[in-house]
């Protein structure tokens, strides 16, 4: 249907409005610069990249000794091309990339670009290394597991963890924005939050997993085991440029299991190897090696609706 001039003129009011709203609050607006890059690029670019983690898992095609140097090649290939216009544009908007805090050229920042993209894919075999190692754990750690296809097509954990091996690379590389963005559309498809500057040893197992988070300046060891709604976060305090150099959240050190819903908090809050923490334990302080923490038994009262009726009869 026709619009009439009287609608014409609202619609006119309602964008003179959303530009004045441009003006007063300009730090929720991106104009003037380079795009960004897109949740959409970012998206595509985690399948093409799991798919390389994990061949013949998640594609249609066949692969085989004839078939496997030419796909994975191609895909390779796209993830490159694919990495330097999201890296580029995530340096174009970062002034921390120029000498002096200017902003690069952008001879400087595609050439950049390139060589962070190319210095990640070279680095996908030691990823998968790694996750191997992981795949593994969850095999050992979850009777329910029956095979390793299972693992990695079924098991949120497992594609939680493998993205955030790759986010990290680039959070150690300098790259802004993209892992960030990385772990967040990862958090939104399996419920696990993981910051990408998370550094996380070999043997990582995330059982089911759904509203675990781990935050920036969390270190785990190796063989550890978290389940769902495990937390390893900061103590609040405000915002300075002193506390995101410091450690904020706590350490887990080797072959420690913590189970659903415990909460641990503080940088310079230690879990010694070989513990366990139990369901809902909040703790914000350390604990000594091959300590178990529990919550006491509750106090619990158990109301029979058919006792009444028992009795009678």
């Amino acid at each position: 249907m026709a619009e009439g001039p009287q609608q014409q003129r609202v619609l006119a009011r309602a964008i003179d409005a959303i530009l004045e709203s441009y003006a007063e609050h300009g730090n929720i607006n991106h104009m003037d610069g380079e795009n960004l890059p897109s949740r959409a690029e970012i998206s595509a670019l985690l399948d093409d990249l799991v798919a390389i983690l994990f061949p013949g898992y998640f594609t249609r095609e066949q692969l085989d000794d004839l078939t496997a140097r030419w796909l994975v090649g191609e895909r390779c290939a796209r993830v490159l091309r694919g990495l330097e216009r999201v890296i580029g544009r995530a340096l174009c908007d970062s002034p921390e990339t120029g000498a002096d805090g200017q902003p690069c050229s952008n001879a400087t920042i595609n050439r950049r670009a390139h060589d962070l993209s190319i210095e990640l894919i070279s680095r996908i075999p030691s990823i998968r290394a790694v996750l191997d190692t992981d795949v593994q754990a969850a095999l050992a750690g979850d009777p329910a597991a029956r095979s390793p296809a299972e693992v990695i097509m079924s098991y949120p954990g497992v594609l939680a963890i493998a993205v955030h091996r790759v986010a990290h690379q680039l959070y150690t590389f300098g790259v802004p924005l993209l892992p960030r963005m990385m772990a967040e559309l990862i958090h939104g498809r399996t419920g696990i939050d993981i910051h990408p500057g998370a550094t996380i040893g070999e043997r990582f197992f995330i059982d089911h997993g759904t509203g675990l988070v781990i935050g920036e300046t969390t270190v785990i060891g190796t063989s550890v085991k978290l389940y769902q709604g495990v937390t390893l976060g900061a103590l609040s305090v405000s915002t300075s440029e002193r506390q995101r150099d410091k450690q904020r959240h706590p350490t887990i050190e080797d072959g420690v299991t913590i189970y659903a819903g415990a909460t641990i908090l503080g940088g310079d809050t230690r879990i010694g190897a070989g513990s366990t923490i139990g369901g809902n334990v909040w703790l914000t302080h350390s604990v000594p090696q091959q300590t178990t923490v529990l919550l006491d038994n509750p106090s619990l009262r158990f109301i029979h609706r058919g006792r009444a009726e028992a009795a009678d009869g």
